[in-house]
C-alpha cells in the first residue's frame, strides 16, 4: 500500500511537470511581477502576534483557580418530568501546557457501570471565546462546545452539538455553568429541542478541602 501511494505520488509529479513545462516561460515573467507587487513580510509583527496569541491571559488565571480535586454530584433526566438518576464522581484539574488549558480526569460509577471522562477548556486570545471538549468511556465521539464568560453573573454559557444514539444524528446542547464561590460550581446542561432547552443533567462541584 505505501509502495502505491508512492508510486501514485511520483507519477502525479511528473505529470505536473510536463503540464508546467509549458507554461514555464509565462510563469517566470509572473513570478517577477509578483515579485515587485507584494508586500514583504514583517517578522517583527508576525512574531508579536504569534506571542500575544500564545500568552495565557486573565481567562487563563480564571480557569486555573479550578485546580485540584473535586466531588461531583451528578443527577440526569432521562425524562424531563420524572426524578433524576444520581451518582458521584471525582474530578481532577490541572492546567496543561504552560497554563494555556486546562485538563480535567472524571472517575466514577454510573448505573453500576464504571465512568471515566476527559475533559478540556480552552480560552482561545484571537477570537475570545471558551472551548471544551469532553470524551467518555460511554461513547466513542468527542463533543465540543464554545461559548463566553458572563463576569457579572458568573456563568460561563457554551453551546454545541453532541451525537444521540437513541435518535441517530447529532442534536443541539447547551452547557451553563455557574461558578458560585472558590469551593462551589454548578454545570447545567440542556438539549435544544423546537427552540427550547430541556434541562437532561446537573453537576454539582464541591472542592475537596
Amino acid at each position: 500500500m505505501r509502495n502505491l501511494i508512492l508510486g501514485a505520488g511520483i507519477a502525479l509529479f511528473f505529470a505536473t511537470a510536463c503540464n508546467n513545462a509549458t507554461k514555464s516561460d509565462q510563469t517566470s515573467i509572473d513570478s517577477t511581477s509578483n515579485a515587485s507587487t507584494e508586500k514583504p513580510l514583517n517578522s517583527a509583527a508576525t512574531m508579536k502576534a504569534w506571542e500575544v496569541y500564545m500568552t495565557p491571559s486573565e481567562a487563563h488565571k480564571m480557569l486555573a483557580k479550578s485546580d485540584g480535586t473535586w466531588d461531583e454530584e451528578i443527577s440526569m433526566w432521562m425524562n424531563p418530568d420524572g426524578p433524576p438518576t444520581v451518582s458521584k464522581s471525582v474530578a481532577v484539574n490541572k492546567m496543561i501546557l504552560g497554563g494555556r488549558y486546562q485538563q480535567s480526569t472524571h472517575t466514577g460509577n454510573f448505573d453500576g457501570m464504571p465512568f471515566e471522562g476527559i475533559s478540556t477548556v480552552a480560552f482561545d486570545n484571537a477570537r475570545k471565546v471558551y472551548i471544551s471538549t469532553w470524551i467518555d468511556n460511554m461513547g466513542t465521539g468527542m463533543m465540543i462546545l464554545e461559548g463566553t464568560y458572563n463576569e457579572a453573573s458568573k456563568t460561563l454559557t457554551q453551546t454545541g452539538k453532541m451525537y444521540d444514539p437513541s435518535v441517530g444524528k447529532e442534536i443541539d446542547v447547551k452547557e451553563i455553568t455557574k461558578f458560585i464561590d472558590e469551593d462551589n460550581q454548578l454545570m447545567e446542561m440542556f438539549h435544544t429541542k423546537n427552540g427550547k432547552d430541556v434541562k437532561t443533567m446537573a453537576i454539582k462541584f464541591t472542592r475537596k478541602k
